[in-house]
């Protein structure tokens, strides 16, 4: 470990940050990704935008080694076929930090899963540094740097960066190699490296779902209409999904489409005609493009309600459950202590909303799969028994 820390020095990537090397080409990043694949550590990092379409637009993918940090343009280059070689090799670790967006990112747009995958964010939280820290907040607390603050304004698809701006993203992959080092080593001396993993290796999982989400099963995230009744849920079940796949397709956000206060409003009112869609809508250039194809939708509910019956969608707990819930919390905060495992990363919410609503038709529960894994022995096991004591009092 300390070879590797010596290897990866923050201070001299720190001081790289200010040269970055540019990768403007296909040749540069061919031969600069078979530098990468000796590496055992990598760091990654991207800038993008995403404020009308559904999907990231790259504008920047940071790198870091051993040596030095990168800047590949994706506006230049084209043929990312040696990264993703990269990012799916089994000996090259990739470090990230609250690295989602920029899972989804690698995934839409070159096609793969960075893996084995390794978030300083999920990291911290295990070793117990803190709960969803900031890059900023992490490199503060454990090597003493004060970073400038986040350029959130940078329109990252402008030609050329600003030197503030190239600094700024090189700079957030400069300290990740030995931020992950040092996690990593304490984790495995706490016995936690293993837990780590498992829900590091989860950050990718969860966007792959997400990505193959059925576009039919989308409006059962719209928890207030769960008194919806058979028409209007399917309604809501047609709109949603028919709104899912035409972002999709035509590349724009849900809400640039539809938001979802109107989405819900559109499947209980039921307007039958385009004046009282448009009351509800109140964006011309929507009811212009799609209104035709949002009325039949609505029109065609009762038919669709008859033969494709909806799911329901859970409805909101029943007040026994708030003396319970409050227990079971208890249960996580005191394994959370005996452990040594903060309890935000032990026990989530919805979490236990998912025990909560297994029960199946024999009035067994069962645990979901985000409590089966490393937490199962720690507090999954105790919580069954607890919810299975409540059934039987």
């Amino acid at each position: 470990m300390t070879d590797l820390l010596q290897r990866y020095d923050w201070k001299r990537l720190e001081q790289a940050a200010s040269g970055p090397v540019h990768i403007r080409d296909n040749a540069q990043l061919k031969a600069c990704a078979e530098r990468w694949l000796t590496q055992p550590v990598l760091a990654l990092d991207t800038e993008f935008m995403r404020t009308e379409t559904f999907y990231p637009i790259p504008g920047l993918i940071q790198v870091a080694d051993d040596e030095a940090c990168y800047l590949v343009d994706p506006l230049e280059v084209d043929d990312f076929a040696p990264l993703a070689q990269v990012l799916s090799h089994p000996d090259v670790l990739k470090v990230v930090h609250a690295g989602s967006e920029d899972m989804e990112l690698f995934r839409h747009s070159y096609g793969v899963l960075p893996s084995p995958l390794y978030d300083t964010q999920v990291g911290a939280a295990f070793a117990g540094w803190g709960f969803s820290m900031g890059l900023r907040r992490l490199v503060a607390h454990a090597l003493d740097v004060e970073l400038d603050k986040e350029e959130t304004t940078s329109d990252w698809l402008q030609r050329p960066l600003t030197p503030e701006q190239e600094r700024y993203a090189a700079l957030d992959v400069a300290y990740l190699p030995t931020l992950a080092l040092m996690q990593r080593h304490e984790l495995e001396q706490k016995g936690r490296l293993s837990w780590a993993e498992e829900a590091c290796a989860e950050v990718g999982q969860n966007v792959a779902e997400l990505d193959e989400a059925d576009p039919e099963t989308y409006f059962q995230r719209f928890s207030q209409a769960w008194h919806f009744d058979d028409v209007r849920r399917a309604a809501l079940r047609d709109l949603s999904a028919w709104r899912e796949r035409t972002c999709r397709k035509r590349d724009l956000s849900r809400n640039r489409l539809l938001r979802n206060q109107v989405l819900l409003e559109v499947a209980e009112r039921l307007p039958q005609t385009i004046n009282q869609l448009d009351k509800i809508v109140q964006r011309g250039r929507v009811i212009r493009e799609y209104g035709e194809e949002i009325l039949a939708l609505v029109k065609a509910a009762p038919e669709s309600a008859s033969q494709r019956p909806p799911a329901q969608i859970d409805r909101p707990l029943h007040y026994v459950w708030n003396k319970r819930l409050k227990q079971m919390r208890a249960t996580g905060r005191k394994a959370a202590e005996k452990h040594q495992v903060l309890p935000e990363v032990l026990l989530r919410k919805r979490d236990l909303d998912a025990l909560i609503r297994s029960c199946d038709d024999q009035g067994h529960y069962h645990l979901p799969p985000s409590l089966s894994g490393w937490r199962k022995p720690l507090v999954g096991d105790d919580l069954l028994q607890q919810i299975e004591q409540f059934e039987k009092s």
